[in-house]
């Protein structure tokens, strides 16, 4: 089951870095980690650093994908934004948290690819 999740959530996040693409977003990382966690993707849009939290599911039994970016998830989207800048001494860089959800259907194709500018902000 977990290594199930795991392949879900690899494939939602590639899914994900071409969808960035195609919309003109240059990835600069993926699967940045730290001691705080992991950010899924690091981009750029423009001038601007996006941290893209994905959020993959198989149908919507469980809920969309959005709705699983809890509070505590948000909180820790913001520390590990902040930790990223720190570590690459970019401090004063223009940045915003997106999220991008991908939801899947038989065979792993992708039924819908939402992308939420500005998903979370400061708390």
């Amino acid at each position: 089951m977990a290594s199930s999740r795991k392949a879900t959530g690899a494939l939602g996040e590639k899914l994900a870095a071409q969808y960035l693409r195609q919309q003109g977003y240059e990835i600069v990382a993926n699967n940045w980690r730290c001691a705080t966690g992991e950010v899924d993707i690091i981009a750029r849009d423009g001038g601007t650093l996006v941290f893209v939290e994905v959020r993959t599911r198989h149908g919507a039994r469980h809920g969309s994908p959005e709705e699983s970016i809890t509070p505590r998830k948000q909180k820790k989207l913001i520390e590990l934004a902040y930790e990223y800048l720190a570590a690459m001494a970019s401090p004063a860089a223009d940045w915003r948290i997106d999220v991008v959800a991908v939801v899947l259907g038989r065979g792993n194709s992708v039924t819908r690819i939402t992308h939420i500018p500005f998903a979370v902000g400061e708390l």
